[in-house]
Parts: C-alpha cells; sequence; structure tokens
C-alpha cells in the first residue's frame, strides 16, 4: 500500500508541469503588413513588443503567438486561442477580411474566444464586417460616421475595471479615432478611456474618414467621446476596441501599454494583476523590429508669387 501511495505521489508530481503549462490561456497576436510613414502603423514591432511584454508580466498565464505581416494563423492554432489581436490596416485591406478569415473569426467567436482589435483593425468594413465587430468587440469604425484626427487626448478619470488596473490617468497625441458605432444603447460596453475632443478636430472637410454634420454637432457640443472600450456577449465571449496606436512611440507610455495588456488578459478570462500587468521596456526596445519602409516624398514646392 504504501508503494502504491509513493507510485500515485511520483505520478502526481510528474503530470504537474504538464497541466500548469496547459492551464495556460493561449494569447493569438496578428499583425498586419507594413503601413504609413516610419515610426508608424508599426504592426510587426507592435505586436512583437506585446508579446515581450506580456511574457515579462504575464509569463504564468499566457502562452503568446504572433503572426506578422498578415499571415493568418491555422485553423488549429485558431480553434485553441484563449483570445486574438489584431493590430493591423483596416477598411477593405483587413486581414480579417480576407478569404474566409471572418468565418474563421465567427466559429471562434461562437465559443467564447476573446477578439482585441487596435487602431485600424477597428474598421472593417460597413457592408462586410462591421455588424460583426459591433457583436464581437461591441462597437466599430464606421466610414461617414466616425472620425480619424490626430489630437491630444486627456484621459483624466478611469472607470473601475479589470482593464484599469494599475493604470493611472494619461495623456497622448495619437490618431485617436471617436463618433464610433456602437452597440444600440452600449448594450454591455463599458467605455474605457473617455475624453473631449477639441475644436481643432474638425479643422478638415467633410469626407468618408474626416468629418460629418453629426460628429460636428457634438464636438461643438463637447461632447466626451469613447476612444477605448470593453465588451462583453451573450456567448460568454469577451471584445476590447482601442483606437490609438498610431504611433508606435506611444506604447513607450507605460499607462497607455498597460491597458492594452490588461486588456488581453481580461479577454482570455485570464486574472489580471491589481496592479496591472508590469512590463519594463527602453528606447532600444521600441526601435526593435520596426518595418523598412520608403521615406515619404518631400511636398511640392509652391509655385513661386508672381
Amino acid at each position: 500500500m504504501k508503494k502504491l501511495s509513493l507510485l500515485l505521489a511520483a505520478l502526481a508530481f510528474t503530470a504537474a508541469p504538464a497541466f500548469a503549462e496547459s492551464a495556460k490561456k493561449l494569447v493569438v497576436l496578428i499583425a498586419g503588413k507594413p503601413s504609413h510613414g516610419h515610426g508608424e502603423h508599426e504592426h510587426n514591432a507592435g505586436v512583437l513588443l506585446f508579446k515581450k511584454c506580456l511574457e515579462q508580466g504575464a509569463a504564468g498565464q499566457v502562452e503568446v503567438k504572433q503572426h506578422l505581416n498578415a499571415e493568418w494563423p491555422a485553423a488549429d492554432e485558431l480553434g485553441k486561442a484563449d483570445t486574438v489581436l489584431i493590430y493591423s490596416d483596416g477598411g477593405g485591406g483587413h486581414p480579417a477580411l480576407q478569404g474566409d478569415h471572418l468565418a474563421d473569426l465567427g466559429k471562434e467567436m461562437k465559443r467564447g474566444c476573446g477578439l482585441v482589435c487596435v487602431h485600424y483593425a477597428t474598421e472593417p468594413t460597413k457592408e462586410k464586417g462591421g455588424n460583426e465587430w459591433i457583436d464581437w468587440i461591441g462597437g466599430a469604425f464606421e466610414v461617414n460616421w466616425s472620425v480619424n484626427p490626430h489630437w491630444d487626448a486627456n484621459f483624466s478619470t478611469l472607470p473601475p475595471h479589470a482593464i484599469t488596473s494599475g493604470v493611472k490617468p494619461f495623456a497622448t497625441n495619437d490618431e485617436w479615432y471617436f463618433h464610433m458605432r456602437f452597440r444600440e444603447g452600449m448594450k454591455d460596453v463599458t467605455p474605457i478611456l473617455t475624453a473631449v475632443p477639441p475644436a481643432s478636430t474638425m479643422s478638415r472637410k467633410d469626407g468618408p474618414h474626416e468629418g460629418n454634420p453629426t460628429v460636428r454637432e457634438e464636438v461643438a457640443a463637447q461632447k466626451p467621446q469613447h476612444v477605448a472600450w470593453a465588451a462583453e456577449r451573450a456567448d460568454g465571449g469577451r471584445g476590447f476596441g482601442f483606437t490609438g496606436g498610431h504611433y508606435h512611440k506611444g506604447w513607450g507610455n507605460n499607462d497607455q501599454r498597460k491597458l492594452v495588456l490588461n486588456a488581453i488578459l481580461w479577454t482570455a478570462k485570464a486574472e489580471v494583476p491589481s496592479n496591472g500587468v508590469e512590463s519594463t521596456i527602453t528606447p532600444e526596445d521600441l526601435e526593435q523590429n520596426l518595418d523598412t519602409k520608403a521615406p515619404r516624398p518631400a511636398p511640392a514646392p509652391k509655385p513661386a508669387a508672381k
């Protein structure tokens, strides 16, 4: 009997590491192709930075797999994912809208997988993906309704939520999209970052991304706008939308970075530490993995005055 007890104890000890490993949440990070100028829309570098930071501050809770340059995960990997993050360009070129990818995601959303969309990835098209985004993450950028100006956003107060754990109020200059298309009545959607856009955000003419009468009226009335939000779904899944992230240097802001890292854990249904996901990066870290991009052409010289 004593020998049997020792054998069972040995087996339990041997199996413990394997069990602990399987208990980790699988986070799948998808980066879009290179886009914009140097230091802008650095999807590959951003995703690799998120991976580095998660492995610093949440190594015991998550396993992280990354896919760069719009590579799409295999079905078996997606089928095991606890949450998926997409940081990419949007519109018709959105990686989630290519081929059968939207259907692939839909299958995983039905089983309760989480979804995080960063910056332009919050914009599918109204015709394809728009309704799904509103369902899966609670909101989406909609052309001729939402706008994408660059402005200084001051997040002076933060709501109590697992995603804001350890995050202090902060302010950054970014291409903060706003006037997003949210679920009717904001059902099960919690605003996370909210600020009042200045009048200068409406300095452009009306256009699909630039402005429209409804948003102009709201800015004139100084109505607060939600630029990051969390959502819960009837299927048990969770979503998070974050409209900043145009500038790679923004991830050097500890509070902005921590907010997104917390959201990754929350959407994966992992426990968010009481002080948030702690990570340390250096200026050198922000220079790593940047895409090689041709410099933008210089503006044409103005004609000489006659």
